[in-house]
């Protein structure tokens, strides 16, 4: 099941998942890693995250975190834990994060994914994204995604 983040519960598990999941790919430095760390609680105190659960109660086993601006969806940070790879929890995440974007007039979505995470690469391919550009700063491949402006509902 799908569900908001709850702070106090999912936290250490968010935390874990990008210890585990993300840094490993990341090409910063160990003191800039450790100001990300420390910035995680205000980062995550931004924008959205998304959390899925095997039931409402227990703790996540994937998260997604993103933001809007204007009629951009950027999806932050997103990750799944080893065992629930491979089970539609990443995909069905990133379908609600568009989803919510684009009732929200979001034309379009950007994704940063380091160099070297080519699993990412092709998962966000497969759903539709296409590499922008690539980053030589960051080291990072800047992928983008029209997406489909949902129309407003009428009322009957």
């Amino acid at each position: 099941m799908i569900r908001y983040r709850r702070p106090k519960q999912d936290d250490p598990v968010i935390y874990r998942l990008i210890e585990t999941e993300l840094v490993p790919y990341s090409h910063l430095s160990k003191g800039d890693v450790d100001a990300v760390r420390r910035d995680l609680p205000m980062r995550l105190s931004r924008g959205v995250t998304l959390v899925a659960s095997p039931d409402y109660e227990d703790d996540p086993c994937a998260f997604i975190h993103f933001m809007i601006h204007g009629d951009l969806l950027y999806i932050d940070m997103m990750a799944v834990a080893p065992a629930q790879q491979r089970k539609r929890h990443g995909k069905t995440l990133l379908t609600q994060a568009e989803s919510f974007a684009a009732s929200r007039g979001c034309s379009k979505a950007k994704v940063m994914v380091d160099a070297g995470n080519d699993r990412a690469q092709l998962f966000y391919r497969n759903l539709g994204y296409d590499t922008a550009r690539f980053i030589p700063l960051s080291l990072c491949y800047e992928m983008i995604k029209p997406l489909r402006l949902n129309p407003p509902s009428r009322l009957i």
